[in-house]
């Protein structure tokens, strides 16, 4: 399986606001240049993860984007759904096989979506953030 560079910005961007916290929204542009990532083609997995739900757009001098649920809540599932559609299995066109031969296989890339998909779902962004910079998430929030 290919990860593709739209689904590791977006990572990126939320792993970012995730220990960012509550201290308000961050600008694509600051995103984009602490992370090293283009910022129009960041913009676009912005608006895309704004969609989806798992962001919040803020307009205005201080606007900027926040998480708009905890890290805890959303999974590497929701974040390649959000930028990539639907994890379904892309299968060249089989013609030339027998039929039993392309539905076996049909079945079985399938199996291997459904798998990915299960394992996607359980690894949440809070999984991934350092756990010295997740208490330090923490302290900002309550300060």
């Amino acid at each position: 399986m290919k990860v593709s560079r739209t689904v590791t910005y977006a990572v990126q961007a939320l792993l970012q606001l995730s220990v960012n916290g509550e201290s308000g929204p961050v600008p694509c542009g600051q995103l984009a240049k602490e992370g090293r990532m283009p910022e129009r083609f960041l913009l676009q997995i912005l608006r895309d993860l704004v969609t989806s739900g798992i962001l919040r757009s803020v307009r205005g001098v201080d606007g900027g984007y926040q998480l708009a649920r905890q890290p805890a809540s959303i999974s590497l599932e929701d974040v390649f759904e959000a930028v990539n559609g639907t994890l379904v299995p892309s299968v060249p066109p089989l013609d030339e096989l027998p039929d039993f031969a392309r539905q076996k296989l049909l079945h079985t890339f399938e199996k291997i979506a459904a798998t990915t998909r299960a394992s996607l779902t359980q690894v949440k962004l809070s999984d991934l953030i350092e756990p010295a910079t997740r208490n330090a998430g923490k302290q900002q929030q309550t300060s």
